[in-house]
């Protein structure tokens, strides 16, 4: 067999996914998914109290799932064929490690103590924590979140660090280094022993651990011990050099190898985030906005030394050289939530299946569960479709994405979701379109912030499930912002992404770019902007701005 194999491991916030892509011409071959165990059945999360954390066990147990069920898709021989994979993942998403560069989440005496485990990116149990780092930065000879767009953020790797040394005495006592989830992964499979050897990733660091050279790599000691004498210590602990993600970290161990079906050449790649792979893999290029458009969004951009210059672009998650393509500036953006507005709406109107319906006696158990799973599964589908024939209106309902917070522009995580403008006239769908339009009002003033700051887009490409599967959604989006939208051929644009990144560090590709232009998937249809909308829409956008500002300024003040 001629062909050259790689993988691509996609690693969200619910599954993990891997495709087994031909890297000559891009052809996905197989692809497969699976759950976290662990995280479907809620353990180690409590909501109410925005504590969100992952067992690395569950990592390593839909790794070796979906691996082999891609392969064993394959045509016969791929395995032996197989020449790089990489990973993405979610971040920040941050685990204290022991000297050995292990979480503590899997020694014996940590296994069930949800500090020890992965933070996940959504965690916003930091809140007072990233208050305080802004509070210091801003007081500081050296602002160090000036490259992170002036605001650190509690869903980052050292506001969540901080929490967790305050919160717990025995992770404190046991707690050695950190580690991110995209660079673990990577260094367990090429047997990295030693915290000291885990090859870090520009782009975790550089967008959420305040790493830049310009002051050397992270924050100064005096810097970290001032914030807290807890910090002590782990600077020089950690690292002072990162690197991008088209480099070889190392091949399979032999007993890695044997675990996944695959041979001891296969070059494992650095590890990056996922919307950042998922750029690559959307074929990004200067002027062009990916949207990686899932639970929540994330906006990424690249774009040259020359255009940037020594421009610092206020309120977004970062620009950090070769953070997406190496030799450019990658910029991140993003929304704290978005199908995840959705899916508490549909949650909302579950309550009477889950608790009125479950408790019928006028049907039997099966039918019950088989009803209740039917209506469910058609709550949104149905919505869409209602919501779809209300004309858009001025007198419509007004609502705000910030159920979760705010990433950008300027991130706050103390904000709350908002809906004005409700009547006794007001049906489920006409709030889910207030909500839909809440997403894409969001997604103007992330485009917005960057035009504001004189980056300039052209371009807007939506990857992701929902880009895919929801042209009301995007319909919406695009009126909105006045601007036409692609959306990727793939629905696995990041784990793309990922072999893209794979096929480089193997030696098939000298550089990123020539990967994306022989593996890339294409576009599967592109929205345009209905003028009249977008007429209507403007001054809806004003009423967001002004019930956003509202919220922010009176009801959740910092």
């Amino acid at each position: 067999m001629d062909s050259k194999f790689v993988i691509g491991l996609d690693y969200g916030s619910d599954s993990g996914r891997a495709i087994v892509v031909n890297a000559l011409t891009g052809e996905t071959l197989a692809t497969a998914v699976k759950n976290y165990p662990r995280w479907m059945e809620g353990k180690y999360c409590k909501p109410t109290e925005n504590q969100y954390r992952q067992h690395p066990q569950d990592y390593i147990d839909v790794l070796e799932a979906i691996v082999k069920e891609a392969l064993a898709k394959c045509p016969a021989g791929t395995a032996e064929n197989v020449v790089g994979m990489a990973f993405d993942t979610t971040g920040s998403t941050p685990a204290f490690t022991d000297e050995t560069g292990t979480p503590l989440a899997m020694l014996p005496e940590f296994a069930e103590n949800p500090n020890a485990m992965f933070i996940l990116w959504k965690d916003h149990t930091a809140i007072k924590e990233a208050a305080e780092i802004n509070k210091l930065s801003k007081e500081w000879e050296t602002d160090y979140t000036s490259y992170e767009g002036g605001i650190y953020s509690s869903e980052w790797f050292w506001a969540k660090a901080l929490h967790v040394l305050r919160e717990d005495e025995k992770v404190r006592e046991k707690a050695y280094s950190i580690v991110e989830y995209c660079e673990w992964l990577p260094a367990i499979l090429t047997g990295v022993a030693a915290s000291k050897d885990v090859v870090r990733s520009r782009c975790a660091n550089g967008h959420k651990a305040m790493w830049h050279p310009k002051w050397n790599g992270l924050p100064s000691e005096e810097f970290l011990t001032t914030l807290d004498p807890l910090l002590g210590g782990f600077r020089e602990r950690l690292f002072c050099d990162t690197e991008t993600a088209e480099k070889s970290v190392g091949k399979l161990t032999p007993e890695w190898a044997e675990r996944l079906g695959l041979t001891t050449n296969v070059v494992v790649a650095g590890g990056a985030y996922d919307c950042h792979m998922g750029a690559v893999g959307a074929g990004v290029t200067p002027n062009t906005l990916v949207r990686v458009i899932g639970t929540s969004t994330c906006d990424v951009m690249v774009a040259s030394h020359e255009e940037i210059g020594d421009n610092l672009i206020k309120g977004i998650c970062g620009q950090v050289d070769g953070s997406v393509i190496p030799g450019m500036i990658g910029l991140e953006a993003g929304q704290s939530a978005f199908g995840d507005i959705y899916a508490w709406f549909k949650r909302v109107l579950e309550f009477p299946l889950k608790n009125v319906i479950a408790h019928s006696t006028l049907i039997d158990e099966a039918t019950k569960a088989k009803l209740i799973e039917e209506a469910a599964d058609r709550i949104l589908i149905e919505l869409t479709k209602e919501a779809e024939k209300i004309p858009v209106s001025e007198s419509a309902a007004v609502a705000t994405d910030w159920m979760n917070g705010r990433r950008t522009p300027d991130a706050n995580q103390l904000l709350k979701g908002t809906i004005a403008g409700l009547t006794l006239g007001t049906t489920a769908p006409h709030i889910f379109r207030a909500l839909v339009e809440a997403t894409a009002f969001g997604t103007k003033a992330i485009v917005d912030r960057f035009v504001s700051e004189g980056v300039k887009i052209d371009n807007v490409i939506g990857i992701g499930g929902i880009a895919l599967k929801s042209p009301f959604v995007m319909q919406t989006m695009s009126d909105v912002l006045n601007m036409p939208i692609k959306v990727c051929n793939t629905d696995q644009a990041c784990a793309l992404g990922a072999a893209m990144f794979a096929a480089t560090a193997a030696g098939v590709y000298p550089k990123v770019e020539d990967a994306i232009a022989k593996m890339n998937s294409g576009f599967a249809k592109e929205y345009f902007p209905n003028a009249e909308n977008h007429k209507v829409y403007q001054s809806l956008y004003a009423k967001y701005k002004a019930i956003g500002q509202f919220t922010e300024n009176e009801l959740f003040k910092a």
